[in-house]
């Protein structure tokens, strides 16, 4: 593929000086800003992640703010989740949807106060959305873009690296739970949060200016833990059913389409904007919901829907999919219409390389 040519449309991170240092190899573009794909190459990323520690730059996961009287009232017109009793040290996942009940975004919702949010969101322009809705409710409230650029610390090490920086108040930082740690004189938020399924943190760290004393005071108390800077992982998000907004749903799709019913408290989150159409949704069942697709044969890259076919019918689309090396097979994951997506139907996907037989599964790898 191409390069990405240098703009100012195309942002740096607080952290991209280091992440050039640290060898990157390729970027993609999420919310108009870099984000590392590979740093050695994808499959040895990939091994390091699960033995060792890696920090990511993941400033790509811009902050919508939402700070006023009427916070609380905007930030649950955006979700079907029930946020009455979210705490002022949790983060919460929140499918943001429209009107219609079709998916936003998919970001981490963190409470600060009974006044002030946090939203840290996946790859779409959700800022002019909330801004919208402040402006026609006519809600008090600051809609606006803060100087928080998120950084992660992920891998079975992760715990160790964090406590060597932040001091061991970061292990007992609950799931999804948040705390106010100092880092040279100034409160950063921590969260045992973040993009992979080997367990670590996010740290949401609130001006530009800590960015590459921060990562450097990481990787020097690393070194012993064979720290590696890192990136969110193709093969290991597949593996573990992470979805990739953009990807696997879009504004096409609704909640119980992404198998995130889990996460709609629809009856109860009294104002969300979409909770009409998301009660119908509720109520009758989607016709078609993602699953985790095993693929035979290799893999090639997937930078497109690929059609899943029983026959001469399409069924479904893989959207996202990679060769495991830990499983051994190509691992997926698809849309499946209810007629298909009952675990051990076999199908066939089109590839850019012709076809191969796929599997459906209940669950994902890991």
């Amino acid at each position: 593929m191409a390069s990405i040519a240098p703009s100012r449309r195309v942002r740096r991170t607080p952290f991209s000086d280091g992440v050039t240092a640290a060898g990157v190899r390729g970027y993609t573009v999420y919310n108009h800003m870099l984000l590392p794909t590979v740093f050695r190459s994808v499959e040895e990323d990939y091994h390091h992640l699960k033995s060792a520690v890696q920090v990511w730059d993941v400033a790509c996961e811009r902050q919508v703010e939402i700070r006023g009287p009427d916070a609380g009232r905007l930030v649950q017109m955006l979700t079907p989740r029930n946020l009455s009793k979210m705490r002022e040290d949790q983060c919460f996942y929140v499918p943001m949807v429209d009107e219609t009940g079709g998916m936003l975004n998919d970001p981490v919702a963190l409470k600060l106060s009974e006044d002030r949010f946090w939203i840290s969101i996946a790859d779409s322009d959700l800022l002019f959305w909330v801004k919208g809705l402040a402006y026609g409710f006519r809600l008090d409230v600051l809609v606006d873009e803060p100087d928080v650029s998120p950084l992660a610390v992920q891998g079975p090490l992760a715990d160790d690296l964090m406590a060597a920086v932040f001091g061991d108040a970061v292990r007992d930082i609950r799931f999804f739970g948040y705390k106010r740690l100092s880092f040279q004189g100034r409160d950063l938020i921590v969260a045992r949060s973040g993009y992979s399924k080997q367990g670590g943190f996010e740290i949401y760290v609130e001006g530009a200016d800590l960015g590459m004393p921060l990562w450097n005071a990481l990787f020097e108390a690393g070194k012993a833990m064979d720290v590696h800077a890192g990136c969110p992982n193709l093969i290991e998000r597949v593996e573990g059913g992470l979805l990739s907004y953009g990807n696997d749903m879009t504004r096409d799709n609704t909640p119980h389409e992404c198998g995130l019913g889990r996460f709609c408290q629809t009856e109860d989150a009294l104002g969300c904007v979409g909770r009409d159409a998301l009660l119908r949704v509720a109520k009758e069942g989607p016709v078609q919901q993602v699953r985790a697709i095993e693929i035979y044969g290799d893999v090639p890259p997937c930078d497109r829907a690929w059609p899943l076919m029983d026959g001469d019918r399409q069924v479904g689309q893989v959207t996202s999919a990679a060769n495991s090396p830990d499983f051994a097979t190509g691992v997926g994951i698809g849309m499946v219409r209810m007629t298909h997506w009952t675990s051990g139907t076999e199908l066939d996907v089109i590839t850019p390389d012709g076809p191969r037989a796929a599997l459906v599964h209940e669950t994902f790898w890991i």
